[in-house]
């Protein structure tokens, strides 16, 4: 009896030795473990430190580089506003055919055409586009159809015949029928410049010139012109107009224009007031200070730009 509570007693105690013996393994290893974490890690420090500046960020802000207090910008901003950029002025234009077609009508800036020339005697110079006298002679009529109701009046041509030799006429005049589309008919002393007279017609290929002049644009109010009824026109200029506008109280009023080449107010507006002019570029020029003044020409400060 004894011999079976003694061997009892062992196995409680050989059991207790083993339970202290695991929870102390068990608990060792714990404060190991957390020893280990708890050591501070040297090769993690730079990591914290780059961050450390977002820190300072309240809670859900985005913070952006912006300019230094003295108006630097940051590198960013600085490597976008030193790129270089052209100015308007640094860019070429490039040809804005398409834009000036409309406005040109038949005769286009950069387009060669085909046609005859022929002569006739240009007298002083004056002819339906009522320029009046030339002091240059080297004017032509332009056939009915390219004439188109006097919008090529003005127009700076170059005329190049077929033996090489070449010409620039101002357009001033009309060729009925029978000149046909593409038809110059030359004043004598332009003819003469390109093949004898005698010759009297010859095959010519032509293109719309917008040339160098030191001349202003000049306006003129037509005979019979008053603050009840006006016409105007502009004389001189490099290019050829696309339409003239006067102001009236309600605004800018485009005004038709007439085979022999002026552009009517019936009404009277905006007669006397002032008179804005576009060419078959696009450019517009604005002339102020040009009273209704029936016949005179009237010189102004202004000139469209050569193309």
């Amino acid at each position: 009896m004894n011999t079976l509570r003694q061997a009892a007693r062992q196995r409680r105690h050989r059991r207790r030795l083993v339970l202290g013996t695991t929870s102390a393994l068990i608990v060792a290893g714990v404060l190991a473990y957390l020893v280990l974490v708890l050591l501070p890690d040297r090769g993690a420090d730079a990591g914290p430190a780059a961050v450390t500046p977002l820190a300072t960020a309240a809670a859900g802000e985005t913070r952006t580089p912006t300019a230094s207090p003295t108006g630097s910008p940051t590198p960013t901003e600085t490597a976008t506003a030193t790129s270089p950029r052209p100015s308007p002025a640094d860019t070429p234009r490039p040809p804005r055919k398409s834009a000036t077609a409309s406005q040109a009508g038949r005769i286009e800036p950069h387009t060669a055409y085909q046609g005859v020339a022929t002569a006739y005697e240009a007298g002083d110079g004056d002819g339906a586009c009522l320029f009046g006298p030339s002091a240059d002679l080297m004017v032509a009529a332009m056939n009915t159809t390219d004439y188109e109701t006097s919008k090529a009046c003005g127009a700076y041509v170059r005329v190049r015949a077929a033996n090489g030799k070449s010409i620039t006429v101002r357009i001033t005049n009309e060729c009925p029928l029978p000149c046909a589309p593409g038809q110059l008919d030359l004043s004598q002393q332009a003819f003469a410049k390109l093949a004898d007279l005698k010759v009297g017609r010859i095959p010519v290929t032509w293109t719309l010139l917008s040339p160098t002049t030191a001349d202003t644009i000049s306006l003129r109010y037509k005979t019979g012109s008053s603050p009840h009824w006006c016409a105007v026109q502009a004389i001189g200029h490099r290019n050829p107009l696309a339409g003239l506008e006067i102001r009236t109280t309600g605004g800018w009023r485009q005004l038709p224009r007439t085979a022999y080449n002026y552009f009517i107010s019936a009404d009277g507006g905006g007669c006397g007031s002032a008179i804005r002019l576009t060419d078959i570029y696009g450019e517009r020029l604005t002339i102020t200070g040009i009273a209704v003044r029936p016949n005179v020409v009237q010189p102004t400060r202004v000139q469209f730009a050569r193309h």
